[in-house]
């Protein structure tokens, strides 16, 4: 679509663009803010390049797509608990979100949108992939997607992959909570509350099993579903630079933080944003 505020130039046919020509570090009209919101219900995950952002300035933009929402296990900023610190060190082997996962699906109610800003980055690596689960639902057989809309499933925080990619951080900055504290029932068919089109909900790193069903009876199911959804013609490889922020709607999309950059030091500043109760 046209935009009159902003200029959008699309990363590929599936998912992801990038804004130009928006300084976030301003106050943005009511109308830019809609035009900006606008452009991520049409491409999932948008990127501003070479922002120079206080933290204050960081929160106020987020603030004006929804209220910020603390994540469960690790303690935020000391004077800003909403954004939490997602770094791989130097000397670390594991990255935290490194494997395919909607943020925090054995929530209640995840969130609707992740903000990510960049601090430092490698030289080289350290890129993230997005896939569009609208595509990933509707490329599927009209019986399989009738099949899968009777399902619900099972997300929890503990499964071991996932835990494992948060440990350096928690031994940080942990909260205490423990992961097998938080499990979610959710559809594996959602539709998305602001444009109405069905997605496929379901990740490898919280959904665990379907609902009614046993672990051994869901996981072929499961496999066939996190194979499909993240076919190369769904997805984007979004490279990162200092001052990125790039903003995704967990609603539709998934996310995997590559980690190919051994031996060096990538940091960034994340913020979700309180969404609803999937339905």
């Amino acid at each position: 679509m046209a935009y009159a505020h902003l200029q959008v130039q699309p990363l590929t046919p599936a998912i992801g663009a990038e804004i130009h020509g928006v300084s976030l570090d301003q106050n943005l009209s009511p109308e830019l803010v809609a035009e900006i919101r606008q452009a991520l219900l049409d491409h999932l995950v948008i990127v501003f390049r070479d922002q120079d952002l206080t933290t204050e300035q960081y929160l106020a933009f987020s603030r004006q797509f929804g209220p910020p929402k603390a994540y469960p296990f690790l303690k935020g900023l000391d004077r800003f608990p909403e954004v939490h610190v997602v770094s791989k060190l130097e000397n670390e082997q594991i990255n935290f979100g490194g494997l395919w996962h909607s943020d925090t699906s054995y929530l209640e109610r995840p969130p609707m949108l992740t903000m990510l800003y960049a601090l430092e980055v490698p030289e080289l690596g350290g890129d993230t992939l997005f896939a569009n689960q609208y595509l990933a639902y509707e490329t599927l057989s009209k019986p399989y997607q009738q099949f899968l809309s009777g399902l619900k499933g099972v997300n929890i925080a503990g499964n071991p992959a996932a835990v494992a990619t948060r440990v350096a951080r928690i031994k940080d900055a942990g909260t205490g909570k423990r992961e097998d504290e938080l499990e979610a029932v959710h559809p594996v068919i959602r539709t998305h509350p602001e444009t109405g089109r069905k997605a496929l909900y379901v990740n490898c790193a919280h959904t665990a099993k379907f609902e009614g069903m046993t672990a051994e009876e869901s996981k072929p199911i499961l496999q066939y579903l996190h194979q499909h959804q993240t076919h190369p013609e769904f997805c984007c490889r979004l490279g990162w630079g200092k001052g990125s922020l790039t903003v995704w709607d967990n609603r539709c999309a998934q996310h995997n933080a590559i980690n190919d950059y051994h031996g060096q030091r990538r940091v960034m500043h994340r913020i979700n944003l309180q969404g609803d109760r999937p339905s």
